[in-house]
């Protein structure tokens, strides 16, 4: 039987033809490039500026805080968790209006909807969380069980892929109050079924938050219509809005007045400005914020929001699964030869935004790979990812960067 596989055009012209003929071509240059970086390939962890937002930032400080100073927050800075909240919703989440916050780091968002979950089922005693979910879920739902006398109940998903709806099901009992899951995991790239699981999880009377961190962006996700009872997610990766720029939170409507918040702040009151002597929480959304929000933390996500209204997530999606795809395919016919192994799923209906790579030897190229202006990301004990952030990765980085890996393993 003859082998009837062609090889794969692994060239940097084969690379430029997908450029060209790319629907979503002109967007890499709407964002902030330097001659420094020849690939950059973790836009999973850090995405690049856009253009839009230099010139934002710069005309902040000149024209909103040099200009209107304090005035800034009866005009426009006072909502701005808010009305941002619900754009980003609307363009990303699946989520109508008067659900979505922004504000916060990541961690403490997720500590004040984890507990505000539990608050909902004080009756049950158990929380669900995996094994491969991020260090960070995992740490404070350790501390929060230790806190409040709960037990947790551990799932331990597949190493390249993530939780299964049916390992799911196996964890969920009576006793369930909440599951923390992470909708894209961190380092597989795993896609989880959100609808499945959220609905698994109601079946057996329990809450789920979901951990958007990896997908929202780039994945089409539906909260309103999935039946999401939480969600939390960070702003620097596919949203591009900076070093540690606030996350957002999602609480469904009908959940917002029946859960309680741990950290009571004045923003988060029901008059703020009154400066009442005992809190009162506000009677929406506003209840989840708790201190004064980074405005100019706030500033640059607002022009990559307006690329992704523009463009429209299923085209974004679509330019993803290319992506992946793509690089796919060249790890396959010029590294795994070499002994690398495939970490992720390799079913696009399974797969975020991110392939994950392992070689032993992954750690010192990853470092060279650095110094050469190629950027991946490395993930002990000898993981790389390549993290494609549809807008502004070309495939030409991805073929510069995987061409680069195999140069160094064939030293």
């Amino acid at each position: 039987m003859t082998d009837t596989h062609a090889p794969l055009d692994t060239s940097a012209a084969a690379a430029a033809a997908l450029d060209a003929a790319d629907p979503l071509q002109q967007y890499p240059a709407k964002f902030v490039r330097s001659a420094e970086v020849r690939a950059y390939l973790d836009g999973n962890s850090l995405g690049r500026p856009t253009t839009a937002s230099a010139a934002r930032l710069a005309e902040f400080v000149d024209e909103q805080w040099g200009g209107r100073l304090i005035r800034g927050w009866d005009e426009a800075w006072y909502e701005l968790p808010l009305t941002l909240g619900d754009r980003l919703g609307a363009a990303t989440l699946g989520a109508a209006p008067g659900q979505t916050f922004i504000g916060d780091s990541t961690t403490v968002v997720l500590y004040k909807l984890i507990r505000a979950g539990l608050s909902a089922r004080p009756d049950r005693s158990e929380i669900v969380i995996d094994t491969g979910n991020f260090p960070t879920d995992r740490y404070l739902v350790e501390g929060i069980a230790a806190e409040l006398g709960k037990t947790l109940r551990w799932i331990d998903p597949a190493s390249d892929g993530g939780v299964t709806a049916d390992e799911m099901k196996a964890a969920l009992n009576e006793n369930t109050a909440l599951v923390v899951i992470s909708h894209v995991a961190y380092r597989s790239g795993h896609l989880a079924d959100m609808p499945g699981i959220t609905a698994l999880a109601h079946e057996a009377g329990a809450l789920v938050l979901w951990d958007l961190c990896h997908s929202a962006g780039v994945v089409e996700t539906e909260l309103d219509a999935w039946g999401v009872d939480l969600a939390a997610g960070c702003t620097y990766k596919y949203l591009n809005g900076g070093p540690g720029s606030p996350a957002f939170g999602y609480v469904r409507a009908e959940h917002i007045e029946a859960m309680t918040q741990p950290i009571q702040g004045w923003m988060g009151s029901n008059n703020p400005f009154e400066m009442g002597p005992g809190y009162a929480p506000h009677q929406g959304i506003r209840r989840f914020i708790s201190g004064t929000p980074s405005v100019v933390g706030s500033l640059a996500m607002q022009d990559m929001l307006g690329l992704i209204e523009e463009a429209g997530i299923p085209a974004i999606r679509a330019k993803s699964v290319a992506l992946t795809e793509y690089a796919l395919a060249l790890v396959d016919e010029l590294l795994v030869p070499l002994g690398v192994t495939v970490s992720s799923p390799r079913d696009a209906a399974e797969r975020g935004s991110h392939v994950t790579i392992d070689h032993e030897s992954f750690a010192a190229v990853n470092a060279e790979l650095w110094k050469q202006g190629i950027i991946p990301d490395f993930r002990r004990p000898h993981g790389i990812r390549l993290g494609l952030s549809p807008l502004s990765t070309t495939f030409a980085e991805v073929q510069l960067g995987i061409e680069a890996i195999h140069e160094q393993l064939t030293k």
